[in-house]
């Protein structure tokens, strides 16, 4: 089938503003959109940027937002996103990250805020039996976030950052319940400062965009949500966080 991708364009080293460009080929209904990327990026216009690496939604290196959702365009199949003949596609950067040229954007300020929940597991008490023994349905508490990717898509999706900006975002959220719900973890108070504020956790408002464009399928609204019944049980003395 014919389609035509409008691509968002910019460098903020040339450009004075974000621009489309259209760019027309055939494809597959069942090729992947980061296909039709690579083949614009092979035949057409090589200048395109966009990142991508293990192309089978493991390192999450090409979200962006594509028809106005946030996704992986490994993991979108033309079809998905273009029903007939002559469709045209819109990809666009993910939100609230500056632009490095066009679907590339500067990840720090995503990844400084996942650092700020320490996203490790902390517990400095002697270990008995050369590990720590955790029971099945332990692990079953916080296991779909071990499946995050961190590619930022949740964050993007997520309208809060819009009018907050200082927003920690639903993807460091849902790695800080990772591990305040592991029963191995010691590290609630360490983690308190980062997710009981107003820019943590009480800004979430459940739009459950989040949720609805996880490639990884991870509940994350759900995740905040017990982070917070967590955070108040800690307040009002209930105490146990596991």
């Amino acid at each position: 089938m014919k389609i035509t991708l409008k691509v968002k364009r910019y460098n903020p080293e040339t450009d004075d503003r974000p621009y489309d460009q259209t760019y027309t080929l055939e494809a597959d209904p069942n090729a992947r959109l980061l296909d039709a990327l690579m083949h614009i990026k092979r035949f057409q216009d090589g200048t395109l940027g966009f990142r991508k690496s293990c192309a089978h939604g493991v390192c999450g290196s090409d979200a962006m937002r594509i028809n106005g959702k946030d996704g992986l365009a490994c993991k979108t199949l033309i079809k998905d996103v273009a029903t007939k003949d002559g469709d045209t596609i819109t990809v666009e950067p993910l939100r609230y990250l500056p632009v490095q040229r066009d679907l590339i954007v500067d990840q720090k300020n995503f990844f400084d805020k996942y650092k700020a929940i320490k996203p490790f597991l902390i517990n400095t008490e002697p270990v008995a039996k050369k590990e720590r023994i955790q029971s099945q349905e332990e692990r079953m508490r916080f296991d779909d976030t071990t499946n995050c990717i961190l590619c930022g898509a949740c964050y993007s999706a997520c309208p809060i950052p819009g009018k907050l900006p200082a927003f920690i975002g639903p993807a460091a959220i849902a790695q800080a319940f990772r591990f305040l719900a592991d029963s191995r973890d010691r590290g609630f108070e360490e983690r308190l400062p980062a997710l009981d504020r107003p820019e943590g956790v009480w800004a979430c408002e459940n739009h459950f965009e989040c949720t609805r464009c996880c490639p990884r399928s991870i509940l994350i609204t759900k995740r905040i949500n017990q982070t917070k019944k967590m955070i108040e049980k800690h307040k009002t003395g209930d105490g146990e966080t596991h």
